[in-house]
C-alpha cells in the first residue's frame, strides 16, 4: 500500500517517511535533496538499471539501523544497503521510493585480538585499513579484493568477495566467524561465534555472507585473522599461446604447490597495460603468468614452478630477487583494469569461474567470442582458483556496440555454465545475473531460496529485485 502512495504523491510520501525516520535519528543522517541522493543511485557495473531513492540514510550505530528497520517495515518501504558501492553486479543499486541505507558512517574496528585471532568490526571498516590495523600486531587478515582501498568489509561479506590471495587463504565466507545482523523487522540476531570451533545449529553465518543485503542487514562483524606471512616473491612467465600460460597453472597445481598469488594476463590485456604504461612486456607476449609465494624461503619454490612454466613452454621466466623487484612485477596486474578501460572508455567485467582443467577452454572461448562481435575483449584471471574476470570494451555511446556488448557478456557466462563452472566466482548476482542464477541452480534451488528470502523478510522489503 505504501508503494502505491508514493507513487501517487511522492512528495507527501517522502515527507512521511522523512519525519518518521527523523523521529530516531540525527538530522545530518539523513539526506533528503534530489541531487545528493541521486549519487547513491547504483555501483559500478554497467547495463544495471537503477531508481531514485526517497531518502539516504547514514547511520552510526545499531541502534539507528534498527530504527530505519521497524520504519521500514511499518511503512512498507524498501531497504537497499550499501557500502562504497564498488561493486560490479548491481547488487548495490537503489530501487524507486526506497529507503538507501549507507552503512560507511558505521566505520569503526571495535577489537583485535591477537591471542584468539580476531577482529571484531563494523560494516564500514575498509578492507585496507583492517589489513594495515591488524599488520601492526603481526596479524593478517588475508582476502584482498582489488577495490580493498575502498572497498567496506560489510560489501566484502555481502557479495562474498574474494581477491589475488584466493588460491593460498580463501575468500571471505572462510574469515567470517560471526555477525550481528538487523533484519527487516528491527531485530537484532547474533550468529555464529569468537572461538576457532563450533558446531551449534545451522551455520547461519554462512547463509548471511554473498547474501547481498537480501536477508538482513550486517552491523558487526567477527572475523578470523592468521600470522602474518613472510613477504612474498613473485615470478612472471611469458607465453607464446594462452594455451600453454594454462598448462603450466595446471602442472603447478598438480604438482602439490601452493602459491599465495597464481595470476593470467592474456594477450589483449598484456598490450592495453603496455599501452598505458610502457611495461615494456614482448609484443609476442599471448599471455603472462604470475605466480608468488610468502614462504620463509620462497627460493626454491620460484625456482620449481619456473621449471614447470619452462616445461609447459614458457618464453622466458624472470624470478624477483626481492620486495621491491616483486612489486614491479605485480603492476601489470594491478593496472589491468585500467589499461583496458581505456580501450574504448567503458567496461563490462565479467566474473566467470571455471574448473582449472578448463581454464584454456574458457580464454580460447573467449576470444571467438571477442571474433564473432568485433569487440575488445580482455582477460585476467585468478588462474590458480578458475577465476576469470572478461573484461568487454565498449563506447557506451554507441547503441550497436553496447548491444553486442551486452550479447558478448551472456554467451560468455553460458560458456562458463558449459565448462562446468559458475556464473560469479567473487562479484555476486545483483541485477546483473538475475536470469543467470535460476540458469545455474535450476527451479528447485530458485524455490528453496525464495522461501528461505520470506522467513527472514516476509514483506520483501530488503534490497528487492536483487538475485531472483
Amino acid at each position: 500500500m505504501i508503494m502505491s502512495r508514493i507513487e501517487a504523491a511522492p512528495d507527501q510520501a517522502r515527507g512521511d517517511l522523512t519525519e518518521r525516520l527523523l523521529a530516531g535519528l540525527p538530522v545530518e543522517a539523513v539526506l533528503t535533496d534530489p541531487d545528493i541522493t541521486a549519487s547513491y543511485a547504483n555501483d559500478m557495473a554497467s547495463f544495471c538499471p537503477a531508481g531514485a531513492p526517497a531518502v539516504v540514510v547514514l547511520p552510526r550505530t545499531v541502534e539507528e539501523v534498527q530504527h530505519v528497520m521497524r520504519t521500514a517495515t511499518e511503512l512498507r518501504v524498501p531497504v537497499v544497503p550499501q557500502g562504497a558501492r564498488t561493486g560490479l553486479s548491481g547488487g548495490a543499486n537503489a530501487s524507486d521510493g526506497c529507503i538507501v541505507l549507507s552503512l560507511t558512517k558505521m566505520d569503526r574496528i571495535l577489537e583485535i585480538n591477537p591471542v584468539d585471532r580476531i577482529a571484531v568490526v563494523e560494516p564500514g571498516v575498509i578492507n585496507a585499513t583492517l589489513s594495515r590495523a591488524v599488520g601492526e600486531l603481526g596479524l593478517y587478515y588475508p582476502p584482498d579484493p582489488s577495490s580493498w582501498e575502498m572497498c567496506t568489509i560489510g560489501g566484502n561479506i555481502g557479495t562474498a568477495s574474494g581477491g589475488l590471495c584466493c588460491v593460498k587463504y580463501g575468500v571471505t565466507a572462510e574469515y567470517v566467524l560471526g555477525l550481528d545482523v538487523v533484519l527487516a523487522d528491527g531485530r537484532l540476531m547474533s550468529t555464529g561465534r569468537r572461538t576457532a570451533k563450533g558446531v551449534a545449529g545451522y551455520d547461519m553465518t554462512r547463509l548471511f555472507v554473498g547474501s547481498e543485503g537480501s536477508l538482513g542487514i550486517v552491523v558487526r562483524a567477527v572475523l578470523a585473522l592468521k600470522p602474518q606471512p613472510p613477504q612474498q616473491l613473485v615470478l612472471a612467465a611469458e607465453f607464446a599461446t594462452a594455451a600453454a600460460a594454462c598448462d603450466a597453472v595446471c602442472r603447478i597445481m598438480e604438482g602439490g604447490h601452493v602459491p599465495s598469488l597464481l595470476e593470467l594476463m592474456d594477450r589483449t590485456t598484456v598490450k592495453a597495460v603496455n599501452d598505458i604504461a610502457n611495461m615494456g612486456l614482448p609484443e609476442t607476449t599471448e599471455a603472462l603468468l604470475l605466480a608468488a609465494f610468502d614462504t620463509p624461503d620462497p627460493g626454491p619454490d620460484l625456482a620449481a614452478v619456473g621449471a614447470l612454466c619452462e616445461a609447459a613452454g614458457a618464453t622466458q621466466v624472470v624470478p624477483a630477487d626481492d620486495a621491491a623487484e616483486s612489486e614491479l612485477l605485480l603492476q601489470a596486474r594491478r593496472l589491468s583494469l585500467t589499461a583496458l578501460e581505456a580501450v574504448r572508455g567503458v567496461t563490462m567485467i565479467d566474473d566467470v569461474c571455471v574448473p582449472r582443467s578448463r581454464l584454456a577452454d574458457l580464454i580460447e572461448g573467449v576470444e571467438r567470442i571477442a571474433d564473432k562481435h568485433q569487440l575488445t575483449i580482455g582477460v585476467v584471471a585468478h588462474a590458480g582458483d578458475g577465476n576469470t574476470h572478461p573484461t568487454v570494451c565498449f563506447d557506451a555511446t554507441d547503441a550497436d556496440e553496447s548491444r553486442r556488448a551486452r550479447e558478448s557478456f551472456d554467451e560468455i557466462m553460458a560458456l562458463g555454465l558449459e565448462l562446468g563452472g559458475t556464473i560469479t566466482g567473487e562479484h555476486g548476482v545483483g541485477v546483473l545475473k538475475k536470469e543467470w542464477l535460476a540458469r545455474e541452480i535450476g527451479p528447485v534451488g530458485i524455490e528453496l531460496q525464495r522461501g528461505i528470502k520470506q522467513v527472514f523478510d516476509p514483506l520483501g522489503i530488503l534490497n528487492p529485485g536483487k538475485l531472483f
